[in-house]
Order: C-alpha cells, then sequence, then structure tokens
C-alpha cells in the first residue's frame, strides 16, 4: 500500500509539480500517494500546515522564514527540502495606469516605467489618494521584490504607495472592481485581469530578478524527521514532474490537468501560456515570448540554495525595519534544506552543485560552477540595478539599499 501524504495549495500554475507527479504517476512509482487541499490564501495553507491538516503545503518561501522566526505569530521552525519555481509572476495595471507608465506593445523596462511611475506617484500622493498596489501576502516575494523595484526607481514604499494584501484568486477581481491601481501575483491571475480587460502586464519579476526564489514545498520541521523517507521520495517524484513539465510535446496536457475543477479550475489555454512562457499582455493581442518567464527544472532550479533564503531574510530587515541578527540569519538560511535535497536525488540524473550558497545575481552567465553530481552550468541571474547579494556580506549589503 502506497503512503499518503497531503499537500496544501493555491491555484497558481506554479503549484503544478505535486499535482504533475501524482497525476501522471511519479508519485506512485515512489510508492506514494497524494492528497490535495485546496485553498484560497497563503494564510490558510499556512493554518493547515501548522495545526496538521496538511503534511506539507505549496508555500511563499518568505513566509516559510518569516513563520520559523515568528514574524506575526509564534514561531514554528519550518523545512524547505525543494524548491517549486523560479519567478512566474508579473506586475500588472490598470490599463489608465499602465497606459501612462509604458509605450508601445512590449513590456516596460524596470527604470523607464519605474521614472514614469513616480511621477504619477508623487502627483497622487500630493493629492491625497495613492497608489494602491495588491500583492498576494506580507511575506511574499511579490511583495519583496516590487519593494526593491520601486524603492531602488526613488517610489518609497511605504510612504509614497499603499500596498495591501489580496488572496491569489481574487486580484484580477479587485484590479477589475479598482480597488487597487496594480497587483503583482503568479499565474494565472494576471492573465485573468488581461482577458478581462482589467489591466496590462506591464513587467514580469524575472526583470526584476532573472533567477528569483518563487514557491516552495514547506513542512514543519519536525515533521521532516518524522517523515523523511516519504519527503525524499516525494522529492524525487517532482523532481521527473519537473521534468515533464519543461517538455513542449506535454505543455497541452498538462494543463488540461492543471485546469481542471479540484485543482486550478480555469482556462487551459491561459495555464498553457504561462508554462509555455508565452503571455499575452493587453486584452485580444498576440502572446509575447518571455524567455524564463517561469523557469523550472533546468539549471537546478528547484535546488534550494541558502543564499535564496539569505536574501529573502535581508528583504525581511529591510522593510519590517529590523536590525541585523548574525544568528537570525543562521535560522533563516537553515529553513532550506539542501541536505534532503541531496540525499533525494543522488545517483539520478539531478545536477547537483558542490556548494549550498552562492552569490545571487552575480552570474553574468553561461558559467560553469562546481558540481558534485552531473555537471551544472548557470546562466546570467540579474537583479535589474546590477547589484549582487553575497549572504556572507549581509549588513554591508543592506547599507547599500536605498531607503
Amino acid at each position: 500500500m502506497n503512503d499518503r501524504l497531503t499537500i496544501g495549495f493555491l491555484p497558481l500554475v506554479d503549484a503544478a509539480l505535486p499535482i504533475l507527479a501524482q497525476e501522471l504517476g511519479f508519485a506512485e512509482e515512489q510508492g506514494l500517494t497524494l492528497e490535495f487541499i485546496r485553498d484560497v490564501s497563503w494564510a490558510s495553507v499556512l493554518d493547515r500546515l501548522l495545526y496538521g491538516h496538511s503534511d506539507l503545503a505549496h508555500m511563499l518561501a518568505p513566509l516559510a522564514i518569516a513563520t520559523t522566526l515568528g514574524r506575526g505569530r509564534p514561531a514554528k521552525p519550518l523545512a524547505v527540502p525543494f524548491v517549486l519555481g523560479l519567478n512566474g509572476n508579473a506586475v500588472t495595471m490598470s490599463l489608465s495606469l499602465a497606459d501612462k507608465v509604458v509605450t508601445g506593445d512590449g513590456l516596460g523596462q524596470p527604470y523607464p516605467v519605474g521614472a514614469k511611475l513616480k511621477d504619477e506617484a508623487l502627483a497622487r500622493k500630493a493629492a491625497g489618494r495613492k497608489l494602491r498596489f495588491g500583492v498576494v501576502h506580507r511575506y511574499s516575494s511579490h511583495n519583496y521584490k516590487l519593494r526593491y523595484w520601486l524603492a531602488e526607481c526613488g517610489i518609497h514604499p511605504d510612504a509614497d504607495v499603499e500596498i495591501v494584501t489580496i488572496a491569489p484568486p481574487f486580484a484580477a477581481d479587485a484590479l477589475g472592481g479598482g480597488e487597487v491601481d496594480a497587483i503583482c501575483v503568479g499565474e494565472p491571475w494576471n492573465s485573468v485581469a488581461v482577458e478581462r480587460g482589467a489591466g496590462r502586464i506591464v513587467l514580469v519579476t524575472a526583470q526584476i530578478w532573472r533567477r528569483g526564489v518563487e514557491k516552495v514545498l514547506a513542512t514543519p520541521a519536525e515533521k521532516l524527521t518524522e517523515k523523511q523517507d516519504q519527503v525524499e521520495r516525494l522529492i524525487r517524484a517532482l523532481h521527473y514532474a519537473g521534468r515533464d513539465f519543461i517538455n513542449p510535446d506535454h505543455f497541452d496536457r498538462n494543463a488540461a490537468i492543471l485546469a481542471r475543477s479540484e485543482y486550478l479550475d480555469g482556462s487551459g489555454a491561459l495555464i498553457r501560456r504561462a508554462i509555455s512562457d508565452h503571455i499575452m499582455l493587453r486584452s485580444a493581442t498576440e502572446p509575447l515570448h518571455i524567455p524564463d518567464f517561469m523557469f523550472q527544472y533546468r539549471e537546478a532550479a528547484n535546488f534550494p540554495w541558502v543564499s535564496q533564503a539569505a536574501w529573502l531574510y535581508s528583504q525581511m530587515l529591510r522593510w519590517d525595519d529590523l536590525p541585523y541578527d548574525a544568528q537570525q540569519q543562521k535560522q533563516a538560511e537553515a529553513v532550506f534544506r539542501p541536505d534532503i535535497y541531496r540525499m533525494a536525488l543522488a545517483g539520478l540524473d539531478a545536477p547537483m552543485p558542490s556548494a549550498n550558497s552562492k552569490v545571487e545575481g552575480g552570474v553574468d552567465g553561461p558559467l560553469a560552477v562546481g558540481a558534485s553530481q552531473g555537471t551544472l552550468t548557470l546562466s546570467s541571474d540579474p537583479f535589474f540595478d546590477g547589484r549582487a547579494f553575497d549572504p556572507d556580506q549581509m549588513e554591508q549589503y543592506l547599507v547599500s539599499l536605498p531607503g
């Protein structure tokens, strides 16, 4: 009899790998049966995980760290042995705002869009009605990447605009209803807003940080200890699901699976666009190919680099206005568990970096890096402002950032 694992998730394309692992038989090959609990908010996904309603969860990477450190609730150590994907989010603005900050039919560029947005934001602030941005959670990469971009462009995220929380399935509704002027959310919800004529995709988060960590597989640390064998088998199933996910011959089939009512309950066409990195920026236009929009599988994309966790912690300090704490940095980094990933995929066809940490944003690419298994070449991973993040120099990095 197969071992059963229950996984909480939100209806987002980057929940794909656990779903495909079950539906395509990769979980069964590992002696597992995966059961799913769909929620509408990240708070609910987290509550179910912490109170034992689920074994693991499709989770915001910063939220796993915040939960471990006790931000907003009693501390509960979580473990992240697998990254479910990089990027895949976008900044979608109301049509009226988008027309003011971007020209042409393609994506905007971070600095030119930011300069025009600053003028509009300051004018709106002076008029007593600040621009309002919707993000999916305070402790989300959406929030941190949006803030990173705004601050670099001279827009203070807490003084010049408002940033509010909206659950992903309601983000398009909020934009269409005029409750917010822009949203930063994962697919398919940007595309839903575009299809409805409620907004235009102006930027994708890969333009802010090309290889930015996004969702992760999270579980309570104590449960990882209890179920390590099952979790390692799950990681193997997810690895094979990731390989299938990037196969163009399977885009139609996989989009149809994810679109089913028990999963994303949405348009297979919109989901297929996200899987294939083809995104419609404005209603009734041709989808634009955005290479690496949703980055999966290749270049050890699913490896939980502790330097990714460290960058997220740096932004937590920055935007929660907290002092640097070397011990807490170690706690934050320890949430990501490359040791479990390595054990799970040892001897398989998974290139394995020899290091657990790297300088984020420091690869001009392509760059061959040390590998303990197979060979591994990384492509460029820049932040749009040209900064690199060395986790061993976090204090200096924080001082270098605009206030």
